[in-house]
């Protein structure tokens, strides 16, 4: 059974954003969703390199798909049908440096609106405990 990784490129400097990543993480253990925080001291262009080298990635871009909060759900049970892992990927505090090969394909969009990098690690950390409330079929997700 795949993995779902999440990558955020250094540590929050917020407190706030901080105890938020942490709580989610916590929220997701034994989901088999697991949070990779990256020096920030490892420069943008290799943080996007070291990450290409997943055969399964999926960049966090203004550029990418879009999905709504139930799409990802179904996105989230296949992934676990998978024998990889696939690897979600927050990009650094000034963006991707190579949007070259950035499609809809390999990319997804939180929102049309833009984040600080630090906010879209908590938003990605919430859909994705989102989706597997919906997938468990919990009240947490409400319509």
């Amino acid at each position: 059974m795949g993995r779902i990784i999440v990558h955020l490129h250094g540590k929050p400097k917020q407190a706030s954003y901080s105890a938020l990543i942490e709580m989610y993480t916590e929220r997701l253990k034994g989901r088999n969703i697991k949070v990779e925080i990256h020096s920030d001291k490892v420069s943008s262009i290799d943080y996007q390199n070291k990450l290409m080298d997943n055969k399964q990635i999926l960049l966090l871009d203004e550029g990418g798909q879009e999905y709504s909060s139930m799409e990802l759900s179904k996105m989230v049970s296949n992934w676990g049908l998978n024998s990889e892992d696939i690897h979600l990927a927050v990009g650094p505090v000034d963006g991707w440096p190579n949007k070259n090969h950035l499609t809809g394909k390999n990319s997804i969009r939180l929102s049309k609106m833009t984040f600080p990098h630090e906010l879209a690690g908590v938003l990605i950390l919430e859909q994705l405990y989102r989706a597997s409330e919906i997938i468990k079929g919990t009240m947490y997700h409400r319509v």
